[in-house]
């Protein structure tokens, strides 16, 4: 085959019509326009760049259509290509997003983008969503605009702010009752709630299960709350390093009870044995802790 086929082909081939084909199905919850989750059974892979590359959350894997192909089919080049060619046309399922496209950039920086909008107030729309929708109580909304961790964001959605080692704001996790997603220019490294010098050093996976897990323990004594925002970057994993090589630290892996979670895990465990620290596996009595916290709150 011609190179110009080639090229051909993967232009107009999408991964998300190479897994739809294969059985996943779009997880929307878990979601944003620029990462689409898709599911089968245990299975997870991410399809990013618009349909043109993917990247599989558990492991190193990553590629282009045609590398997603040989994952889930083997063979070699010229089956990779013969089974391309059959989904030319195919047309994948699209999630219904309920928030319209962002068709520019922010001019502003994220500081100011950051300064620039309202700590939610008893009331307000964000402390409605978490109060009513997330069933935060009151006192750990305060606690966390207190630490200069929240932000009103659009339509009544919560910005919870990512911070570095210096403090600095790197982006914020969004998160409302029809939205999910992370400040566009914005850079993930840790949500931080609790005490900065902490030892006993909460991972979660989401803001809002760093916030109620916070809240299930009281906002323990000496405990800091953190949360990856999903992600796994390199300032992230920098980050954690540097909180686990405190003396006397202890990490807990709070993550999600599931197998992205134990993933999580394990690389939380890791980075404990290399940092000789203490490692304990702290798994939610629900999918997450703030199904955790809701389901406890119905049951009272």
């Amino acid at each position: 085959m011609e190179t110009s086929e080639v090229e051909y082909l993967k232009e107009r081939v999408s991964c998300a019509a190479v897994l739809e084909k294969a059985g996943f199905a779009i997880d929307l919850k878990e979601s944003t326009r620029r990462a689409v989750k898709h599911r089968r059974g245990d299975e997870i892979v991410i399809v990013i760049h618009d349909g043109k590359g993917w990247f599989d959350p558990k492991s190193d894997a990553k590629g282009d259509v045609f590398s997603l192909i040989r994952l889930l089919d083997g063979g070699n080049f010229a089956d990779v290509l013969a089974t391309a060619a059959e989904l030319v046309g195919f047309v994948p399922a699209e999630p219904v997003w309920t928030r319209a496209p962002r068709e520019h950039e922010p001019v502003a920086s994220l500081s100011e983008r950051w300064r620039e909008r309202r700590k939610p107030w008893p009331g307000s729309a964000t402390w409605r969503y978490l109060r009513d929708e997330r069933f935060l109580p009151d006192a750990i909304i305060r606690v966390a605009i207190l630490q200069d961790r929240l932000r009103e964001g659009p339509l009544g959605s919560m910005w919870a702010a990512h911070v570095d080692n210096e403090g600095s704001v790197t982006g914020w996790e969004e998160r409302g009752p029809d939205w999910r997603g992370f400040s566009t220019g914005g850079s993930k490294v840790l949500f931080r709630l609790g005490a900065p010098d902490a030892l006993r050093i909460c991972l979660t996976e989401a803001a809002i299960d760093a916030i109620s897990l916070a809240a299930l323990e009281g906002l323990r004594e000496g405990s800091l709350y953190l949360s990856t925002g999903g992600g796994w970057s390199p300032a992230t994993e920098a980050a954690v390093r540097s909180l686990a090589s405190r003396s006397g630290a202890q990490l807990l892996a709070a993550t999600d009870a599931n197998a992205q979670g134990e993933t999580f895990a394990g690389r939380l465990r890791d980075i404990a044995e290399e940092a000789s620290c203490e490692w304990f596996r702290l798994t939610p009595p629900a999918e997450d802790w703030n199904d955790a916290l809701r389901k406890g709150d119905r049951e009272n």
